[in-house]
């Protein structure tokens, strides 16, 4: 039998995502991927850590020359301070470089982007949100990014019994 210290390294970590929005992906086209911090208060930082969020209907928007997530829920604990009183759905500052905001400026303005969360994760302790610059799609495309998914299934299938 191995030592208890073997023993405890063997048990899974924690996972590091918190929150995923799978619907972005079904709903959009994904062009580019960015990863950005996020300004909290402690009762936030308490929930995100219980796994009390959603980005269900989460959108980030750009108001003077700085990003906001909007929509997102962090559930309070009922065990957050009496003295503050925690508002689930507030307006978050995303932090980012100057340069990326600039260049997702220019791609929201000028060619019809717009920003979507995808997921919500740990990085280094701190809380990170992955953006992304994305398109939105039509019913048809919707339609054809499905049969491909059900083809690619059905090959695999296939493959499987054959092998």
């Amino acid at each position: 039998m191995a030592p208890v210290s073997k023993q405890k390294a063997k048990q899974k970590a924690p996972s590091a995502t918190i929150a995923v929005n799978r619907k972005a992906r079904h709903d959009y086209f994904i062009e580019e991927q960015f990863e950005a911090g996020l300004v909290l208060e402690g009762w936030e930082v308490k929930s995100l850590r219980a796994g009390r969020a959603s980005l269900q209907e989460a959108y980030v928007t750009i108001r003077k020359g700085e990003c906001y997530l909007l929509g997102a829920n962090f559930t309070p604990l009922p065990t957050a301070s009496t003295h503050i009183h925690p508002d689930p759905t507030r307006t978050r500052k995303l932090l980012l470089n100057k340069r990326e905001i600039d260049r997702l400026i220019g791609a929201v303005e000028r060619e019809g982007y717009t920003l979507i969360p995808l997921n919500l994760h740990w990085k280094r302790g701190r809380a990170k949100l992955e953006i992304a610059l994305a398109k939105g799609k039509k019913q048809y495309d919707k339609r054809a990014t499905k049969k491909d998914q059900d083809w690619q299934r059905q090959k695999e299938r296939l493959l499987k019994h054959k092998a």
